[in-house]
């Protein structure tokens, strides 16, 4: 009889515990009043939460509506209308099921005063790029989470795992940073990776609202960026919209039947994204482009889902509110839909007007590139995507004819090549917006090896900084960091030498660097440090000479501001006729060498004969 009485009290528990409403998570975590869009998505997870009823009881606060998708029943979605003047503070939201009652306080926080983010970028800065943990670690007890699902902590032994670098461990060593001279830091991916083989490099998002505790929390991240600003550096976030990691509780616990693309099972994207514009791209194709999955790990997302669309639209807004982010670099950009990736470009706009957002569009061909541009001449059906900048991934390529590795029979191709790559610009709407770099995390480094001179890789570098566009500098660039991808990704991604316990030598210092590394750091920041005050390559207009007699010159000039760089793309002393130059340069005009200090005349008055050294590097303010 007792044996009874036991089961039936232990199942009379059970139905009470299935009674109770329970909400685990709500995303947003919190938001904000006098936001330009009134309308605000709370995603709210929780067992059996889909059914329950839901009241709001506050002035100016409204239910538009309450979404139950066709998918796990542990999903509401519930739609908020705030009125301009409803004030900060908690809005009691009452959950209401099987005469059971649950109520959470929602917070609606004020906005600063004055907005401490969004200030965009353009070609007047400069982008140092990081891979946070590969840069510096900072906090060696974070490297290891016993909750998370990677079961080892940082072995830098293997290149293709967690090194244990951090938020905390950027935030140390921001002094080099802006000794260097750049004006905007990237951070690659910082939000929560919890997959079982570790992800180090932070493109299988896990939480679209946590930093990844390996690399510290949101109040590191936003600590970050307020030093980062006291310095005049200002912070791009790396996100991505076409995945997430298949460890994200969306994908272990679908809130919808098509929350993803392919929802079945894995189908791989043909990586053609050519097919997107072709004009003879069959249906399948093109599908297989953009709804495919990246790999097997990173499950496709449905940006056409409604409801997916508004999370992540909202998901960008937060970050720019809660930590003051200046501007997005949007991974994958292509594979996602077009259509819905332009809807969150313009919502993010209307927030916030000065924001910047560029998309990795990865192009062989310049072509390529120009159709995703905003305004672009190469829109299909005048479509317009509203990105406004793009990667220059095809100078990318053709700036490796410059590399000192590369053995020429011209010796001065790789100018001629960058000379016809610029001349493409007329199919850009806006050239300025073109990030231009290179070499970043998922390419080779722009040298394979350290150089024994020095002299490509200070024209290259000096090309990159002086040409229209926005200059990307990857880190380690500036020590003359080299690698292949043949050993792996991990390769062309290693740790910056004294960011990490143990490390003997220590190039955030310079005693710590070479002679030949301080040669390359110092070049770079002289041009960087002076770059900050030119209009003229801020906003400069550009104009080009072939060159065909091994000297590439080229002027960038704004009103009275005017800036000429010559290159020297030969080995040997070159004696040049200057003639042709006059059409920009007057005999007997005075310049003054930014590597130097030195006042010249480009041009005599008295001969148009000029020698100039083996590859001699020469960038001129004009007085």
């Amino acid at each position: 009889m007792k044996i009874y009485i036991v089961v039936i009290l232990l199942a009379f528990a059970n139905l009470m515990a299935s009674a109770r409403i329970v909400v685990d998570k709500i995303d947003p975590p919190h938001w904000w009043v006098g936001m330009n869009d009134s309308s605000l998505q709370l995603q709210i997870y929780g067992k059996d939460i889909k059914s329950a009823d839901v009241v709001v009881d506050v002035d100016g606060v409204k239910i538009d509506s309450v979404a139950r998708l066709d998918g796990s029943d542990d999903y509401l979605f519930l739609y908020l209308n705030i009125a301009d003047d409803v004030k900060p503070g908690d809005i009691p939201v009452v959950f209401k099921k099987d005469k059971k009652q649950l109520k959470i306080n929602y917070n609606l926080r004020s906005r600063a005063a004055e907005l401490k983010g969004a200030q965009g970028f353009s070609a007047a800065d400069v982008m140092y790029m990081i891979m946070p943990d590969r840069f510096a670690d900072a906090n060696p007890q974070n490297n290891k989470v016993d909750s998370m699902k990677f079961p080892v902590g940082a072995n830098r032994q293997n290149l293709n795992v967690r090194h244990g670098g951090d938020i905390e461990g950027i935030m140390n060593h921001i002094d080099y940073i802006d000794s260097l001279g750049v004006t905007v830091v990237w951070v690659n991916p910082v939000l929560e990776n919890d997959m079982p083989g570790g992800s180090y490099h932070g493109y299988a998002t896990t939480d679209y609202y946590k930093v990844d505790p390996r690399l510290g929390t949101n109040e590191d991240y936003a600590a970050m960026i307020d030093a980062l600003h006291r310095r005049g550096i200002k912070t791009v976030m790396d996100m991505i919209f076409n995945h997430c990691g298949s460890e994200h509780v969306w994908f272990k616990n679908r809130p919808s039947s098509d929350w993803f693309n392919f929802p079945d099972g894995y189908v791989q994207t043909n990586y053609r994204l050519s097919t997107v514009t072709d004009p003879y791209a069959s249906d399948y194709d093109k599908r297989l482009t953009v709804d495919g999955w990246f790999v097997e790990e990173m499950p496709d997302l449905n940006q056409n889902n409604p409801h997916l669309m508004k999370y992540l639209i909202q998901n960008s807004i937060w970050w720019i509110e809660e930590v003051g982010i200046d501007g997005i670099r949007m991974d994958t950009y292509p594979y996602a839909d077009a259509n819905q990736m332009g809807r969150w470009i313009k919502s993010v706009k209307a927030e916030y007007p000065d924001f910047n957002i560029v998309g990795e569009c990865w192009f062989a061909e310049p072509a390529g590139e120009a159709y995703w541009q905003a305004m672009s001449k190469l829109s299909i059906n005048g479509e317009n995507t509203h990105l406004p900048a793009i990667m220059d991934f095809p100078l990318m390529v053709k700036s490796r004819d410059m590399a000192p590795y590369k053995e020429q029979t011209d010796p001065w191709n790789g100018l001629n090549k960058i000379y016809d790559h610029l001349a493409l610009d007329y199919i850009y709407p806006d050239p300025l917006q073109l990030l231009r770099f290179l070499d970043n995390h998922d390419t080779e480094r722009f040298i394979l090896e350290e150089p024994e001179t020095l002299a490509q890789w200070k024209q290259a570098i000096a090309l990159i900084l002086t040409v229209p566009g926005i200059p990307q500098i990857y880190y380690g660039t500036e020590l003359l960091m080299s690698g292949d991808r043949r050993p792996g990704d991990g390769n062309v991604r290693r740790d910056m030498p004294g960011g990490f316990p143990g490390d003997t030598l220590n190039a955030f210092t310079r005693h710590g660097r070479t002679d030949k590394q301080n040669e390359a750091f110092d070049f770079m920041s002289k041009i960087l440090h002076w770059r900050k005050n030119s209009k003229a390559i801020a906003e400069g207009k550009m104009l080009h000479f072939m060159p065909t007699n091994g000297l590439y010159l080229y002027r960038r000039m704004t009103g009275d501001d005017q800036v000429i760089v010559v290159l020297n793309g030969i080995d040997k002393e070159n004696e040049v006729d200057m003639s042709r130059y006059k059409e920009i340069v007057t005999p007997g005009e005075k310049f003054v060498d930014v590597l130097t200090g030195e006042t010249i005349e480009l041009i005599s008055t008295d001969t148009n004969i000029r020698r100039f050294s083996p590859r001699q590097i020469m960038i001129l303010q004009k007085l």
